[in-house]
């Protein structure tokens, strides 16, 4: 005899029930959105970084090109990002610059790398250059920019770091 059981578990603490799948919050860590020292932007709205990120905006108030740098695909900080900031999956992604390029909407794509690291250490070393890391990844060498006013870790950021669990 198959006997079945129903039980309503209640999510530990930093999870939470989202969709189909599980999400975990990062211990509640948000991305932040850094830029080089020398970029004279403090803030953007999020409607503006959506535009940076999809290619939309080519240039800094000052005039200098900008440098978009992501992670691969795959990594839950990228997600994040496409989730939060581009609306997109990462299939709509690929395909809003694809179409961009060919048309001639987007000038140029998004370099990848694939540590925060290296995310850090190229904005670091591109002016003109924004990437996203999570918050433990940020030091000095970079400016942390402020979306609708709000830096990570602040009330009602809009820019949380949450990560998919495989299933």
């Amino acid at each position: 005899m198959l006997v079945a059981a129903v039980v309503w578990l209640k999510p530990a603490p930093g999870w939470s029930f989202r969709g189909a799948g599980y999400a975990q919050t990062t211990s509640g860590q948000s991305l932040a959105i850094i830029v080089n020292q020398s970029n004279p932007v403090e803030n953007l709205s999020l409607t503006e970084l959506r535009r940076i990120f999809l290619g939309e905006r080519s240039h800094w108030p000052n005039g200098r090109r900008i440098t978009l740098v992501i992670m691969p695909p795959g990594e839950p900080e990228r997600e994040a990002i496409l989730r939060e900031v581009c609306r997109m999956n990462e299939k709509d992604y690929n395909n809003h610059f694809l179409h961009g390029l060919f048309t001639g909407e987007v000038f140029a794509s998004p370099k990848t790398l694939s540590t925060p690291v290296g995310v850090r250490k190229f904005v670091f070393n591109v002016p003109g250059a924004i990437g996203y890391v999570r918050t433990a990844d940020v030091d000095d060498s970079v400016k942390v920019l402020r979306i609708d006013g709000l830096l990570p870790g602040d009330k009602d950021y809009k820019i949380p770091m949450q990560a998919r669990l495989a299933k």
